[in-house]
C-alpha cells in the first residue's frame, strides 16, 4: 500500500493549494497511489496555545509549533494503525516522524524548511525562532537519510538537498508538478480567438499578492500604457478590499476551487500571458494552470520558478530586470499578433505535459528504478 500524507487532508481539496488532491487523485487513477491520510490540525490549536504559553514560561523562543516534536507526535496519533511496512510518501519533510516506526518513507517536496526559512521569512522578525530553525533542520536532516528518495518540484529545492543536507545524489529526483485542474477539455487552441491583442490582458493569480509582486505588474501596465498601447490586467484570489488598486486592474476576488473550476480556466483563458515576478517562489503553480491551459507565461528566475516554465512555453526574466524590459516583450507581439497566436498555439499543443497524469508517470518511472529524473543528471545541476 501506498499512501500521501501533508500536514492535512490529503483527500481534500481545501489543503495545501489542492496539490495533495490532485496528486492523490491522478495516482489512483494510474494505481501509483491507494490512499490520503485525513489529518486535522485545527483539533491541535488548544495544544499550540499551551506549548507557546509553556515555552513563554520558561523564557524560550516562540513561534513554529508546527515544526516541534510535540505537534508531529500528536498528529501522528491520528493515524491508524497501518502495516509498518506500508510506503508513505509526504509533502511535509518533518512527517512522519523518524521515531513513528514506519519503514519506508519517501517525499514530495517543493522547498526544503532551509529555504522556507530563509526565503519566505518564517525565521525571526516574530515567527520561528532560531533554536527551532536550527532543531527542525537538523530533524529534516534525520528525515531525509532515513527516505528511501526525496522527490522535489525543482531543481532549486533538489540542490538544496543536496548542498545543505549532504543527502546522496542517487537519492534525490525532480519531478514539476500538474496543474491543480480538474477540467472537462484540454488548452486545445481555438483559432477563433486569433486577432489583434486589444486590450493585450494580463493576469495575475494568487493570494499572496505582496510576496507575488502584483505591483511589479502594475508597473508593467504602468509602461505600457504610457506607450499607449491599450493594456488591462485581471486578478484573482486575494480580497479586493485588502489588495491594491489601479484604474488598469479588475480584481476578481477568491474563486472557489470546489465550485468554480471552469470560472478560474475561462478567467485564465481570456488572458494572453499571465505573470508571476515573485519576490520568492518555491515553483509557481498557477504556471502550470497557466501552461495547461494554453497561456504563455511570464515570470522572473527566481526560486523554483524556471522549472515550472519549460523553454519555449513563455518568458524568464532575471530578478533585476525593469518593468521596461517586459513591456518590450509584450509589444513586440502586440505588434506582431501573428506571432503571439502562433505562441499560444504552440503552448496549447503541449497542455498535457502539464497535467497531474503526466507528473505521475515520472513519479512511477523513479520507483520502477529509472533515474531519468535523477537530479544528477539534469543539465542544470551545479
Amino acid at each position: 500500500m501506498r499512501i500521501l500524507t501533508c500536514l492535512g487532508d490529503a483527500t481534500s481539496i481545501d489543503t495545501w493549494s489542492n496539490t495533495p488532491f490532485f496528486l492523490l487523485e491522478a495516482g489512483k487513477i494510474a494505481g501509483f497511489l491507494d490512499d490520503g491520510w485525513r489529518l486535522d490540525t485545527s483539533v491541535l490549536r488548544y495544544h499550540r496555545l499551551a506549548w507557546n504559553a509553556a515555552r513563554t514560561m520558561q523564557r524560550l523562543e516562540m513561534g513554529g509549533f508546527q515544526y516541534s516534536p510535540s505537534f508531529l507526535r500528536r498528529l501522528m496519533a491520528q493515524v491508524e494503525p497501518i502495516d509498518p511496512f506500508a510506503e508513505i510518501i509526504s509533502h511535509f519533510p518533518l512527517f512522519p516522524p523518524v521515531e513513528s516506526g514506519l519503514c519506508r518513507m519517501s517525499y514530495y517536496i517543493d522547498a526544503t524548511l532551509a529555504q522556507n526559512f530563509r526565503d519566505y521569512g518564517l525565521a525571526g522578525r516574530g515567527g520561528v525562532g532560531k533554536s527551532m530553525v536550527a532543531d527542525a533542520i537538523a530533524r529534516e536532516r534525520d528525515q531525509y537519510e532515513a527516505a528511501e528518495r526525496i522527490v522535489c518540484m525543482s531543481a532549486w529545492a533538489a540542490r538544496s538537498v543536496v548542498e545543505h543536507y549532504r543527502i546522496p545524489r542517487r537519492k534525490v529526483y525532480v519531478v514539476a508538478p500538474g496543474a491543480n485542474l480538474q477540467l472537462d477539455c484540454d488548452g486545445s487552441f481555438a483559432p477563433s480567438l486569433a486577432g489583434p491583442l486589444f486590450p493585450v490582458r494580463l493576469g495575475f493569480l494568487g493570494k499572496d499578492w505582496k510576496r507575488k509582486n502584483l505591483q511589479f505588474v502594475l508597473e508593467i501596465a504602468d509602461v505600457l500604457h504610457a506607450r499607449r498601447i491599450p493594456v488591462e490586467i485581471v486578478a484573482a484570489g486575494f480580497d479586493p478590499n485588502a489588495g491594491p488598486r489601479h484604474h488598469l486592474m479588475k480584481a476578481m476576488g477568491f474563486i472557489d476551487k470546489r465550485h468554480d473550476m471552469e470560472k478560474i480556466a475561462r478567467l485564465i483563458r481570456s488572458c494572453h500571458f499571465t505573470c508571476l515576478f515573485s519576490n520568492a517562489e518555491a515553483l509557481g503553480i498557477s504556471n502550470r494552470e497557466s501552461l495547461q491551459l494554453g497561456v504563455p507565461v511570464l515570470a522572473r528566475d527566481v526560486g523554483g520558478i524556471p522549472d515550472s516554465i519549460p523553454e519555449g512555453c513563455g518568458y524568464l526574466f532575471d530578478r533585476a530586470a525593469p518593468a521596461g524590459d517586459i513591456a518590450d516583450t509584450i509589444q513586440s507581439y502586440v505588434q506582431e499578433p501573428d506571432r503571439y497566436w502562433a505562441l499560444r498555439e504552440a503552448v496549447a499543443g503541449r497542455s498535457q505535459e502539464f497535467t497531474w497524469a503526466a507528473a505521475v508517470q515520472k513519479l512511477q518511472a523513479i520507483w520502477s528504478g529509472s533515474d531519468r529524473h535523477a537530479y544528477a543528471r539534469m543539465k542544470s545541476y551545479a
